[in-house]
Order: C-alpha cells, then sequence, then structure tokens
C-alpha cells in the first residue's frame, strides 16, 4: 500500500463525531461505528452507518442492513423487539445500546465497551434482560476466565458520546481465545441485540464465517490502519481522565536523570506512526486522511514472544517480560567494548553498544553460564534495538521529526519504550524525539465503535 486514503473518504465523509469529558467538544470526523454499526451523530450516515439523505429512507436502511425487517415484525418477540430498539434508535439517530468496538490481531484481541452512567427509570424498566446481563458481565469483572483482562486503570471516565454519557472500558485477551467469546456471544443471545458488530484487524476477516455460523453476527469490516490513526487522535483528543494521553522521556540517554513527560499532540502532522504488534507496521501520516505505508518488520512483538517461548520455556507476554526485567541481555549479546576493548572514537560507538545481538552464545563456556532471563532480556533488547533503528532510517528518509509510538508490545514494557526513546535521541543526536501512548494498543478499537 503505497498511498492509504482512508476508506470512510472513498465512500464519503461522515459528519463530526463530538465528543466531551468536561472539556470543549472536539470533532472526530471518521466512521465510528458504536455497537452494531457505522458512524455515529452524523448527518450523511446514521446510527446505523448508513445514508440518511434526502432520498433515502431509514427503513429501507434498516432492512438493507439487518437481513428482511419484515420477517422479524412477524417473528419471536426477541426479534420483534430488537427491530423496535433499532428503529427508535435511528429516530434519535443513535444506536441502540450495547455499544462496542473490536480489533482482532494476530496475537491480542482488543474489545472497547462503552458503559452508560445516565441510563433513566424508564429506559431501565424497559431494557431487556439479556442487554443487562452484558453490562453486569463487563463491568463487575476485571477477569474473564483465564486470559481475558479488563484494564480498569485504562477506563476513560464520564465521556459523552453521541449524546449519552458513560465511561469507556478497555478489555483484552488472547486472539486463540476467540472462538470461546464467539460462543459466549451465542450463549448470551446478543444476535437478539444486534446482528452485526464492528471490527479491524486481520481476525475480522479470519473469524467473519465463525461469527456468521456460530453466533448468527455478521461482522462490519473497517481498515486497520485507517482505525489505528483514528484511534490515536481520539484518545488523544478526549485526554486521559483529565490528563495528557502521550509522553515522552526526557533525558532518555541518560539512566539516572531520565524521567517520563507528558505532552499533547496539538500539531500532530506529518509523524511517524510505528505500530508494533505481532509484526511492525510504519507509516508516514501526513493528516488524518493521508498516510501511506513506508514500511514494516516482521519481527515484532510476536517474534519476541515466540523466542521467548522457545528459549525459556514461558507461555505468557507477562511471563516473558518479567522474566526480561531481571535478565541481563550483555551476557548474552556481544558489546562494541567486547571487540574493541572501549569505545569505537571515530564513529562514535559506545562500548556499552551491541556489536552482535546473541554474539556471545558461539562460547560454549557463556551458554552454560547465563540464565533464562538473561536470554528473556537479550530477546527484548534485540527486537526493541531492531524496530528503532528502522524506525530512525524511516524517520530520516521521510524527513519527520515526529515519531510515535504504539502497539501491545510496549503494554507494560517500560525496558523497551526506554530503550526506543534512547535510540532516537541518541542516533539523531537528539533531532528525533520518540512519543508514547497510555493507551498503547486498545485505541484501534476504538474507531471501530
Amino acid at each position: 500500500m503505497d498511498k492509504a486514503k482512508s476508506m470512510m473518504d472513498k465512500k464519503g465523509s461522515p459528519g463530526p463525531f463530538h465528543v466531551n469529558n468536561g472539556q470543549s467538544q472536539r470533532g472526530f470526523n471518521g466512521q465510528v461505528a458504536v455497537a452494531a454499526n457505522g458512524g455515529c451523530c452524523s448527518s450523511s450516515s446514521n446510527a446505523f452507518g448508513l445514508s440518511t439523505g434526502p432520498n433515502s429512507s431509514t427503513l429501507e436502511n434498516l432492512h438493507h442492513l439487518h437481513r428482511g425487517d419484515d420477517a422479524e415484525c412477524n417473528g419471536s418477540p426477541a426479534k420483534r423487539c430488537r427491530l423496535r430498539r433499532r428503529t427508535e434508535s435511528v429516530r434519535r439517530n443513535r444506536p441502540p445500546f450495547p455499544w462496542f468496538g473490536m480489533d482482532i490481531g494476530g496475537t491480542l484481541v482488543k474489545l472497547v465497551y462503552f458503559e452508560p452512567v445516565d441510563i433513566t427509570a424508564e429506559e431501565e424498566q424497559e431494557e431487556v434482560e439479556n442487554l443487562k446481563s452484558i453490562r453486569r458481565y463487563l463491568t463487575s469483572n476485571v477477569a474473564y476466565g483465564k486470559t481475558g483482562v479488563r484494564d480498569v486503570h485504562l477506563e476513560l471516565r464520564n465521556l459523552t458520546m453521541c449524546g449519552r454519557t458513560g465511561n469507556l472500558h478497555f478489555i483484552r485477551f488472547p486472539t486463540q481465545a476467540m472462538p470461546r467469546f464467539i460462543q459466549m456471544g451465542h450463549d448470551k443471545n446478543f444476535s437478539s441485540l444486534h446482528t452485526t458488530l464492528c471490527a479491524t484487524g486481520g481476525g475480522a476477516y479470519k473469524f467473519e464465517n465463525d461469527f456468521r455460523t456460530m453466533a448468527d453476527l455478521e461482522l462490519l469490516k473497517l481498515d486497520e490502519l485507517d482505525c489505528l490513526i483514528r484511534g490515536l487522535l481520539f484518545v488523544d483528543r478526549v485526554s486521559f481522565n483529565g490528563h495528557p494521553e502521550c509522553y515522552y522521556f526526557q533525558n532518555p540517554s541518560d539512566t539516572q536523570s531520565c524521567v517520563k513527560k507528558p505532552c499533547t499532540l496539538d500539531n500532530p502532522f506529518p509523524m511517524l506512526l510505528v505500530n508494533i504488534g505481532s509484526g511492525v507496521s510504519i507509516l508516514a501520516v501526513y493528516s488524518e486522511n493521508n498516510y501511506k505505508r513506508v514500511t514494516g518488520t516482521s519481527l515484532g512483538g510476536g517474534t519476541f514472544l515466540g523466542l521467548c517461548c522457545l528459549l525459556t520455556g514461558c507461555e505468557t507476554f507477562e511471563e516473558a517480560l518479567e522474566m526480561a526485567s531481571k535478565g541481563d541481555s550483555t551476557n548474552v549479546d556481544k558489546l562494541v567494548k567486547d571487540i574493541y576493548g572501549g569505545d569505537y572514537e571515530r564513529f562514535g560507538l559506545q562500548g556499552s553498544a551491541v556489536a552482535s545481538s546473541f554474539g556471545h552464545m558461539m562460547s560454549k563456556e557463556k551458554r552454560d553460564s547465563i540464565s533464562k532471563e538473561d536470554l528473556a532480556r537479550a530477546t527484548l533488547v534485540t527486537i526493541t534495538n531492531n524496530i528503532g533503528s528502522i524506525a530512525r532510517m524511516c524517520a530520516v528518509n521521510e524527513k519527520i521529526e515526529r515519531v510515535v509510538f504504539v502497539g501491545n508490545f510496549l503494554r507494560i514494557n517500560t525496558v523497551s519504550t526506554k530503550l526506543l526513546a534512547y535510540a532516537m535521541d541518541f542516533w539523531s543526536k537528539g533531532q528525533l524525539r520518540a512519543l508514547f501512548l497510555e493507551h498503547e494498543s486498545g485505541s484501534s478499537a476504538v474507531p471501530t465503535y
């Protein structure tokens, strides 16, 4: 993909998506599918993401998207209830609850859920039981089974979306658990509330048939790079519960005085956006709707976890990072000083720089003396240094000074964020600054919402 225009621009730009977190309202231009379907509070797309212009019929649009309203009118009470809720929601120009969005990645699924906190007594009385059940289940738990987690610390509170006030929850679980998630949707009779869910990521294609056959749900698929950019801009605009979403490290080259500092993306363009998931994609972003994929690498978060599982026997990303935090990569990597006895002064290479990742492992004596923690740390440093090197070269080639790193690889991973900050600062002689997000990965699911 050399040039990528927003999918929404190709189909016609929807209206602004307004968010208010107690400060000023900010427009979010783009198709933001709330719960079941397309745009939100838009003059050119209704609550289901369909045209509601002067030549269109709302009921005809409902018929088009929801697979035959006549059949539902004559169907079960649940189907008639669903149609009534949808018709009322279109009248109010917003979709019915529940409001979800999903980013189904190669390793992890990111789910966002909007919990309304301004439900009236009348609404509560009219709510169907399985809608209440879903809300109770998602908001009263912080863990779902053995692998699902709601990141309470990332919750965005008191947002106003489409005229409703509520909290935005961020939930994640391994992609390998997707069949169990789909089965849960079937067990909770989710199709009685919606027939279509919005999703992005490769898994939106991979699991589309499973959603259809197992849970009687269709997926409305949105481009993942569009969602990545719009999600980043969204979380930065609304801020993190009154605090800036974005941050950087001051004095990244000095481990003693390196400190985390908040910042905002007031004038974000152009920026180099480095998305570190299972693999890595690097985008040059010139505006919200104008960007290109510069390059990428297959050596990403999936590589780190896969190698750690092989080398150390760990089972999870959290376990791998815990091991890495206790290890010493210099026992595994060969440094410049191991070759030169000190710095390589002619080219400004410090003795502590890595000359050869895993270079010491040629020696049986070294192999016999290292720990699993050392191997995990060396793996983390190797993957991170490679990403940092590619990102810096791309920034130089594209003549972009702002580099933003996102992706689940950076979750609870201060080792890598500081390494990336150091690499950008050191090799650019202070010209490049690495920026990071508090919502390092979940924001990509928000535009599907």
